[in-house]
């Protein structure tokens, strides 16, 4: 894709319009009057005005709308806490860094290694309990597969657990003498044609597995589902019950202009979506304090880019020790981010609900942010998902596989719906912040896989004319992938194929797109490389102040933010 593309079609200019789409619907998202008041201070920029995922959905040019609004209103939330800025307060966003935040875990190095490269495991903390990512078989019970019937697919996801989906579709859940990565998938899908979407989803059902139909959007939308929610706006924001009056933000402890200081938050999410709700707080100054089970897997690559800014613990919130510990974190904190199944939170006795209670107790609010997969609206709100699940259910894979020339549907590479769902739900709990402080009250904000997804169709695909031009320069690789293809063999495939065409993206710390930033970590004791904050905000001091660690790397302590043996930032 050379420059000459930008005489018929601009990713600066469609980024432009996403963003003024998104500010019309400024009082239906609860944003704060200055967002739609101060849309004119959002400049986008690109260095070259490039399409530069090979997908159809206008992938980056939604990230940098996003982004656009998620500076508008930390800028709101600046005016707030040091007064209106003299002068007008500029937004700038680059196109070539918000690819970067879609992308940012294969970006991610740790000494100079990737999520890729088979050597990095030996640098991270094994937090693959049930090694559901590190085998090869049961990595593949999360995955895309013909059913019996034609033309139709189901994609099976084993979660991080992997042996109830495997037994689910009569399969052993380990097999050590199946290490191929071609026989793996012959042997599974071979047992997953046994069966038709229609009773993969029973089995699902009975078992709660995360597994769903791979629906084309037209289809979907014709599901009672897909009917209610193509009607619901990208994220929302709702007040709860209580009446307590405003909470101010916290006097800075530095001096500086970083508008989330002394904001506690309390995260309590795995993988991508729900962390990066949390990394972006993180950003803007708040002491994230990211809370995992010791007993419950994560995978340990993702820990690299996602716990930046944060401080990680251990605690079992189903034991009494570990409840207790919690309910004093709970008392002092400022928002809690829940990113796991839903419902579950709740039954432990900590859903928004209950915070609205101890919020009118202690009277002082809380921020509740809920990032799910399908939704909270409907049949299926109270579904397990993830990314490629919401990418399968809403139509993301059919366009896809369509757009490669397949009549089969893929899913995307890189896990690009989980940051946008991140980049929507901080946009919900910084407004959610912004409403505490200025009206007052307790605050719940949501955000979905889903509706990041059908926020891609709402917006639309790139023209047929564009689709040709960008189908033109892939080369054979790119068609050879499947849609059985795993996550990572597509997204290792196109990242080579993007490092190819497009360097500029990839020249490290101090190129000229100074994508992102290197980092000594001594919990890590490597250096860490990361994609950098994205938006620049006049008057905001939006950047990281310590590096990433491993999950469980810290006490459960708000008092240890101040303590911190100082990670250094290197270039």
């Amino acid at each position: 894709m050379k420059a000459t593309m930008a005489d018929e079609y601009s990713p600066v200019h469609e980024a432009g319009r996403i963003f003024r789409y998104l500010c019309d619907q400024a009082e239906r998202l609860s944003l704060p009057a200055e967002v739609a008041e101060g849309k004119d201070a959002v400049l986008f920029s690109s260095t070259h005005d490039q399409i530069y995922y090979p997908i159809p959905f206008k992938e980056t040019e939604t990230l940098a709308a996003l982004k656009g609004v998620e500076g508008l209103v930390a800028g709101a939330i600046a005016d707030l806490g040091y007064g209106p800025s003299a002068q007008k307060r500029h937004v700038r966003i680059s196109l070539e860094r918000a690819t970067a935040f879609g992308c940012q875990a294969y970006m991610a190095k740790v000494d100079g290694l990737s999520k890729l490269d088979p050597e990095v495991k030996k640098k991270l903390k094994d937090t693959d309990l049930l090694a559901a990512q590190s085998n090869g078989y049961r990595r593949m019970s999360a995955n895309l597969y013909k059913t019996r019937n034609p033309h139709e697919f189901f994609h099976i996801h084993g979660s991080l657990e992997a042996t109830t989906t495997l037994n689910m579709i009569g399969l052993e859940g380990q097999r050590p003498d199946l290490s191929d990565y071609e026989e793996i998938i012959q042997v599974i899908e071979g047992q997953v044609q046994k069966f038709s979407a229609a009773e993969l989803e029973e089995m699902n059902k009975e078992r709660r597995q995360a597994g769903v139909t791979a629906f084309k959007y037209e289809d979907f939308v014709k599901t009672p589902h897909g009917k209610l929610n193509v009607q619901e706006p990208p994220w929302k924001v709702t007040r709860l019950s209580g009446n307590l009056p405003p909470t101010p933000f916290p006097a800075s402890r530095s001096g500086g202009k970083r508008i989330l200081e002394g904001v506690k938050v309390l995260e309590l999410c795995r993988i991508i979506a729900g962390p990066t709700i949390a990394r972006i707080l993180a950003e803007y100054g708040a002491d994230v304090l990211k809370i995992t089970s010791p007993s419950l897997s994560d995978v340990p690559f993702f820990q690299v880019d996602g716990n930046m800014g944060k401080h990680a613990a251990d605690l079992d919130l189903k034991s009494e020790e570990g409840r207790r510990q919690f309910e004093e974190l709970l008392a002092d904190a400022d928002v809690l981010v829940d990113g796991y199944r839903p419902g579950a939170l709740e039954k432990l006795g900590y859903g928004p609900d209950a915070l609205a209670a101890l919020g009118e107790k202690r009277g002082k609010g809380y921020v509740y942010v809920n990032e799910n997969c399908f939704g909270y609206e409907g049949e299926w709100a109270g579904r397990p998902g993830w990314q490629q699940i919401a990418d399968c259910v809403t139509g993301i894979a059919w366009a896809q596989g369509e757009f490669m020339g397949l009549s089969t549907p893929v899913v995307p590479p890189f896990p690009i719906s989980d940051y946008g769902t991140g980049c929507m739900g901080a946009i919900a709990a910084l407004t959610g912040l912004y409403h505490r402080a200025n009206q007052g009250g307790s605050y719940h904000a949501k955000a979905s896989l889903m509706h990041y997804d059908l926020l891609l169709f709402a917006v639309g695909k790139y023209s047929d004319a564009v689709q040709d031009k960008m189908r033109a320069a892939q080369p054979a690789d790119f068609f050879n992938l499947r849609h059985c293809d795993s996550v990572d063999r597509i997204s290792s495939t196109v990242l080579k194929i993007m490092q190819r065409g497009f360097p500029h993206l990839y020249e490290g710390p101090g190129g000229p797109a100074a994508l992102t930033e290197t980092w000594f970590s001594h919990a890590y004791n490597a250096d860490i490389e990361v994609v950098r904050p994205i938006a620049d905000i006049d008057g905001v001091d939006n950047r990281f102040f310590r590096a990433s660690r491993p999950n469980g790397a810290d006490r459960a302590s708000w008092e240890d933010f101040a303590k911190d043996e100082p990670d250094v930032r290197k270039a």
